[in-house]
This record gives C-alpha cells, structure tokens and sequence, in this order.
C-alpha cells in the first residue's frame, strides 16, 4: 500500500463526495473514509485498483491497493473528486452570481464526484438504460464480485469492475439481456482500442466527444453526454435539460416560468468557466436552499 496526498485548492468536504449519490454509487455511506476500487486509466483499462480517501488538516490522504501505479491511481481519484479544479476561483463564480453563492454556504465543499472513467461511465450507460436504477447496481456489483478484482479497504471488501479483456471473456451473466451483453462488449473492444481514452477524448471539443459515443451501440444523446461530461471532469460544459433542474432554476431564480434553453444560457454566463460545477451545485444543493 502506498499513501498519497492531495492538496485541494479552495474548499473542499469529502464527506459530500462520498455521500452525493449517482450513478456507480446509488446507496452513498460515509464514516470517515471514502473506498473505491477501479480500472486504472490507461493500458486498456487492464489495471484495478482499490483506494482509500481520507481528509484530515493536511490534505485528502489516497491510500492505494493493489500494483497499480500510485501516481496514475492518485491522479485518477483527483479527476473523480474534481480535484483537480480551482475551488478559489469557483469560489468567485459564488461572488459574482448571489444564487451559485448561497448554495455554496448550504453545501460548503460541494464538487462534482464523477464516474471512474469513461469505460465505466459507458458500461453503467448500457447497464442502466431503461431499467430500475438500484437493480441494475446490483446487477453491476454482481459482475464486479464474479470477474473483477477485490480489494480490502477499511475493513469492508470492494470489487472493481471487471477490465474490458475480463468483460469479454462474460457469455451470459443474470439480470443482462444478452442485446445488453453485446452492447458491454463494444464498450469493451472500444476501451481495448483506446476509444475511451481519458486524454484523447479530453483533447477533443466536447461536440465531438460526444458524437464518438454515440457511435457506441445502445448509447442515446442523454448517456452520451453524461460519458463526456460526467467521466473527463470537464467543468465548463452546460447540460441543463432535466426538468427538475429547470424547476429548481426557476425557483431559485424567482422567474415565473420554466427557462428554455436559451434563458439558462444567458444565466449561466456568469458561471464560466464552472458552469458544469454550477449545474452540478443547483441540482444537489438547490432542494437543500429552497427546503
């Protein structure tokens, strides 16, 4: 095991990562220590890992299993953490716009978690389609248990989901319909041929990010841009277009209709360049501010 440091700039609260729940991580728990286990970016997504995150005084301590390089795991949980942005200068934007101000005092410390990676972001994209969120995490964690790597990370046992070559080697798996099974598999042979590569799709204008994902089987307009924005960290991408966002942004907002597209726009001017962050903040800290 090896422990590494992150230092945060600007505040930051784990204990809001740890217990936002999306996605990979519907039931969210904390006591005190924040456990993963995932595909290291890079080589095909061939390397798991297990970490463990804490945060004290001196920074956010990442104590990291299993052989993968400590540097790629910690840089990995930094991306994941959102981390690796300015939290002084999201700061400002609260400065700027009294709205992204007050529900940065209700939920001081609140980043975007993002997905592992956009191999996994994918694989949960074709999981979870049109089926129960819970069930399908169930689903997922049964996959991991049977073809990923366990790890032991405080004292509970974690699995990471199986590496692409592992995914391929699954025939038939309970609660996957085999159209599914097919659909896991090309996301599979994509990461194996670096299709899902975290810097390669950060090098390209999210546009076009997201028009590649939608070249994988399965993956709709909605899932395509969660890959893309979820999964690389981007924090200026604006993807307002759930209508209980758009509610919470009228009522925040004191406006006296739902805005279109174009109305949140114009708003979210103010948020450059964390208009992600900002999004991310309404929806999970908006019903905390409104009650």
């Amino acid at each position: 095991m090896t422990t590494t440091t992150i230092k945060p700039t600007g505040p930051y609260e784990l204990r809001e990562s740890a217990t936002f729940g999306f996605g990979q991580r519907p039931d969210p728990s904390y006591d005190g220590v924040m456990r993963m286990a995932f595909c290291v970016d890079g080589l095909g997504y061939s390397r798991p890992a297990g970490v463990e995150v804490r945060q004290d005084d001196a920074g956010v301590q990442v104590r990291v299993h299993g052989d993968a390089d400590p540097g790629s795991v910690t840089r990995q949980v930094a991306r994941i953490l959102s981390l690796d942005g300015d939290g002084e200068a999201f700061a400002e934007v609260g400065r700027r716009d009294p709205v992204i101000g007050r529900l940065q005092a209700v939920a001081p410390g609140l980043r975007p978690p993002q997905f592992h990676s956009p191999y996994e972001a994918a694989a949960w994209s074709v999981l979870s389609a049109r089926r129960p969120v819970r069930q399908m995490a169930q689903v997922r964690d049964r996959l991991a248990e049977t073809y990923g790597t366990g790890f032991d990370l405080a004292g509970e046992r974690w699995h990471a989901f199986p590496t692409p070559a592992a995914l391929l080697r699954v025939t038939d798996f309970p609660g996957v319909a085999e159209v599914k099974l097919s659909r896991l598999h090309a996301v599979a042979r994509a990461a194996l041929d670096g299709r899902l590569d975290v810097d390669r799709l950060t090098a390209l204008d999210p546009d076009t990010a997201v028009a590649e994902m939608r070249e994988l089987p399965g993956i709709g307009p909605f899932y395509a841009s969660l890959i893309v924005v979820r999964s690389l960290g981007l924090p200026d991408v604006l993807v307002v277009n759930e209508a209980t966002a758009l509610e919470t942004i009228q009522r925040l907002y004191g406006l006296d209709h739902r805005p279109g597209p174009g109305e949140v726009e114009k708003l979210a001017e103010a948020w450059r360049p964390f208009r992600t962050w900002a999004a991310v903040l309404i929806r999970a800290a908006g019903p905390r501010l409104l009650g």
